[in-house]
């Protein structure tokens, strides 16, 4: 049975993951904070840890980084980490901070399990999807630029 960390300061991000998550034959814990991750990893190191990008006092980013750090010099296990970010640009950091897999929000159902299950197999999962803003579409993201006019002689 896998062990599903879930990190977010936001209740209603974890209640998402573990609407999804929870009873699929996984054992799920969740925390509010970067440090309760810490302290919850050196316990008992999960199997995934799903975790925010923007947590109040210590991010995802920041979390990754730390767990890397202690897995560089043997003090904690491989854990794959699946981070959760606001947009499409902060995938940079993911990349950066060592993360399998990243979702960008607004999350769905669909995306969350095949994250989950791909990253607790031992694979990568990075989401490629991109949702634009309904009011860009057709306005403003598909305008053209007016034919340019001959010179005035």
């Amino acid at each position: 049975m896998p062990s599903i960390l879930v990190a977010s300061d936001a209740p209603s991000v974890r209640s998402e993951i573990l609407a999804v998550v929870e009873g699929r034959d996984n054992e799920i814990r969740q925390v509010a904070s970067g440090p309760d991750v810490l302290l919850e990893v050196a316990e008992d190191a999960p199997d995934l840890l799903v975790v925010d990008l923007q947590m109040g006092n210590m991010g995802g980013m920041a979390v990754c980084l730390d767990l890397r750090l202690a897995e560089s010099y043997g003090a904690l296990p491989h854990i794959p980490v699946l981070m959760l970010l606001d947009r499409r640009a902060d995938v940079f950091l993911a990349r950066r901070s060592g993360a399998e897999g990243w979702l960008v929000k607004p999350l769905d159902p669909m995306r969350i399990r095949k994250a989950t299950a791909t990253l607790v197999s031992g694979g990568t999962y990075h989401d490629e999807s991109f949702h634009p803003l309904p009011e860009l579409v057709g306005s403003a993201a598909t305008t053209q630029t007016p034919a340019p006019q001959p010179p005035e002689q």
